[in-house]
């Protein structure tokens, strides 16, 4: 079995206990792993701060990646305190609302740009700031969905967002690969989560997931959680570059 004993780790973007992260983060912690986590801002804080404590997190402070410094002051602190970085996890993504439920040829560019530098940008941003402290090499994972790659209905501008995100993700995994620093997206079906909330029509999105799927179950954020905590380990050093469908195979049926 693989260890986490001794990896130093970021969760970036655990909102609830029904977030991604959170399952991730769990994951991590269970097999040794030490924390750092951080939440969006004020509002934020008093629903992530005690998951943080739960786990033990090392390390706890805001991060909203819009915000000019705040992105360079975490890593910046993590330099500080561990002089070393072995795992980033990259779960966040946003699109305004108004471009998310209309028609991805009527998105603004305010709202695209704003989508891409959230959900994508911020992701290259943090693989960037991790680079020189991962000096005996490292994993960098963002979260993905099958829409980057066939259209689902609702989905609509994130889809693009998404499928930029996988790109960046290989592309990443290429440049960083002579480094020992591997790159991957893990890309589960449809989750219920607070984010996930806001795709128009999702809950029929998981019925629908549900009944296709081989397993005819969706996946939970424990089983993403399982795949991140494995793709960390010195195990998987020789895996990169790779979207991890993590979904009872609903990405395989027609």
């Amino acid at each position: 079995m693989f260890s986490l004993s001794g990896k130093k780790i970021l969760v970036v973007g655990i909102a609830n206990r029904d977030s991604i992260a959170w399952g991730c983060a769990r994951a991590f912690r269970e097999q040794g792993a030490d924390l750092a986590v951080t939440w969006l801002n004020a509002k934020a804080e008093p629903h992530v701060r005690p998951l943080a404590e739960e786990l033990g997190a090392e390390i706890m402070m805001p991060l909203d990646v819009r915000e000019p410094g705040q992105t360079e002051a975490l890593f910046n602190r993590i330099s500080a305190d561990w002089g070393r970085l072995d795992t980033v996890l990259h779960s966040i993504a946003f699109a305004p609302k108004e471009d998310l439920h209309g028609r991805v040829v009527d998105c603004s560019v305010d709202g695209f740009t704003l989508a891409m530098d959230i959900s994508v940008h911020s992701f290259l941003r943090m693989i960037r700031l991790s680079e020189p402290l991962m000096t005996e090499g490292g994993c960098c994972l963002s979260v993905s969905f099958f829409g980057s790659s066939r259209v689902v209905r609702h989905y609509n501008m994130m889809g693009p967002v998404k499928a930029a995100l996988e790109s960046a993700t290989r592309y990443a995994a290429a440049e960083l690969g002579e480094k020992g620093i591997r790159v991957h997206a893990l890309s589960p079906g449809p989750l219920k989560t607070r984010a996930a909330s806001g795709i128009g029509h999702f809950d029929e999105m998981l019925d629908q997931a549900a009944s296709r799927a081989p397993t005819h179950q969706l996946a939970s954020i424990e089983d993403v959680g399982a795949m991140a905590a494995f793709l960390a380990s010195d195990e998987a050093k020789n895996l990169t570059g790779g979207v991890h469908d993590i979904d009872g195979g609903f990405s395989i049926t027609a």
